[in-house]
Order: structure tokens, then sequence, then C-alpha cells
């Protein structure tokens, strides 16, 4: 059975991302290179944007209770009522 490719985890998109911003601020970038720079960090982007969304999905999921899902925030100190 074939594999998906893997897609790199947060952890290391965000450095990789970081990275990229630190070259770009630097501004010594020739121009080609700080374009393909911005389209590398878009793209790192959107990973993030992709591995925060199916966290999220994954954690309204483990907090479905009886069919429905219960809404919490992550800081909230109180038990969410059956």
């Amino acid at each position: 059975m074939p594999r998906k490719p893997k897609t790199p985890d947060f952890e290391q998109a965000l450095q990789q991302l970081e990275g990229l911003v630190e070259q770009l601020e630097q501004g010594d970038l020739p121009i080609e290179d700080a374009l393909k720079a911005f389209e590398e960090g878009i793209r790192l982007t959107r990973d993030c944007q992709g591995i925060l969304q199916q966290a999220e999905q994954k954690v309204q999921l483990l907090t479905e209770q009886d069919g429905d899902i219960v809404a919490s925030d992550f800081g909230a100190t109180e038990e969410p009522t059956p």
C-alpha cells in the first residue's frame, strides 16, 4: 500500500518559517531570492495553519460527549457539564 508523503511537523515548519523571516528582515537578499523566500514562507504558513486545523478537529472529536461537541476554552478550569 503506497504511503502518502509526510507533511512536516508543526515545530519544524515553524522553525523554518522563523529562519526565512530572519533572512528577509536582514534585507540583504537579492530580490529573486527574497521572492523565493517569501513564497516558501507563504507555503510554510499554510502548512502550519493546516496542522493547527487538524489538531483543532482532533480536540473537538476528543471532547465530544453524547454525540454533542462540548466547546470549552483550553485555559478553562471548570469541567464541562454532561
